[in-house]
């Protein structure tokens, strides 16, 4: 994968949260987003959550991330974000929906620091493979559905659907 500026870190220890109403709209952020994020509370509340989306992040991930959550199920995902220098960090999200009175109305995510041995043996290669398959495609959208197709492909190849294969690779973090 080819990134803009410099890896960023966070402790082991830390946890990043945040929360967006139902169109993905930022709420709340702790002091770790945005910390690491390098943004201000003033300039991330309201503001889409894909601000710091990376853009050699697959869409198709968001896409299944958002179709998943919208049902009312939760989701394990590895993601590269972007901060606001420019620069990169990798954390394994886990998004759920927040209800209130039986019904959703937006959305947590609690993110913590994946392995590095993970991220270059196994989420690379296929965020890389799967970002090649959108970008060939002239429509974004065609492009999200057939990076979704292979994905789904390659997972039943492995004998395995993405909750079991994200569950996999976090025993070993």
């Amino acid at each position: 994968m080819q990134y803009m500026g410099n890896e960023v870190f966070f402790d082991r220890d830390d946890l990043i949260v945040s929360k967006t109403d139902l169109k993905g709209k930022i709420t709340y952020a702790n002091h770790i987003f945005l910390d690491i994020a390098g943004f201000k509370a003033t300039e991330v509340f309201g503001q889409p959550h894909n601000m710091i989306r990376n853009p050699n992040m697959p869409r198709a991930i968001f896409e299944l991330l958002w179709t998943t959550i919208a049902k009312g199920n939760e989701l394990f995902a590895y993601v590269v974000n972007a901060t606001k220098n420019g620069d990169h960090y990798w954390v394994i999200a886990h998004v759920t929906p927040s209800t209130e009175n039986g019904k959703i109305c937006g959305y947590h995510s609690t993110r913590r620091v994946p392995s590095s041995q993970t991220i270059k043996t196994i989420i690379e290669p296929l965020y890389d493979q799967l970002k090649a398959i959108e970008d060939k495609n002239s429509s974004s959208k065609t492009g999200i559905q057939e990076s979704l197709a292979a994905l789904d492909g390659i997972l039943s190849d492995k004998g395995t659907n993405y909750s079991k294969f994200m569950a996999s690779l976090m025993e070993d973090d």
